[in-house]
């Protein structure tokens, strides 16, 4: 017979929990968003190394994975739309992960690290947007505190 599990709210009430967790939302929301802007400010080199890995439209590729890192990266910082936010982000964590640093199929060695970094860097993100869907129902401290769900 299996235990059963039973889910404990999402309590804020530690010392300091409440801004550690704004803390962790500032640095992980504020780098996705930085990095959602150099999509845009380096919009030619992006485009020509999305249409190198084989994506289709490959500038508006790049636009939308900026406005997707941008939107959902404020939103993240700010405690808007949290659902929303954190599944956009770790959706497009993930599939760019696969579909942009293809770490396995390179074979000059210094290639596939840097590919390899980038995928790491991908799903570690896509974790930490996952962990925060998880807990985009719940009442965020420091948020403006509007959503969908």
């Amino acid at each position: 017979m299996l235990a059963e599990f039973a889910t404990i709210p999402l309590q804020f009430d530690a010392p300091l929990s409440g801004e550690l967790f704004l803390l962790g939302r500032i640095l992980f929301g504020a780098t996705l968003a930085f990095m959602g802007l150099n999509h845009f400010m380096d919009l030619e080199t992006m485009a020509g190394y999305a249409e190198f890995k084989g994506l289709p439209a490959p500038t508006f590729s790049v636009i939308a994975s900026g406005a997707v890192l941008v939107l959902g990266g404020v939103a993240v910082v700010a405690g808007a739309f949290p659902v929303v936010a954190a599944g956009a982000l770790a959706f497009f964590l993930l599939v760019s992960a696969v579909t942009m640093h293809d770490f396995w199929s390179m074979d000059d060695p210094e290639e596939k690290q840097n590919e390899m970094t980038s995928f790491l860097k991908n799903v570690y993100g896509a974790g930490a947007a996952l962990a925060l869907l998880a807990v985009g129902g719940t009442a965020w401290p420091y948020a403006v505190g509007v959503g969908l769900f």
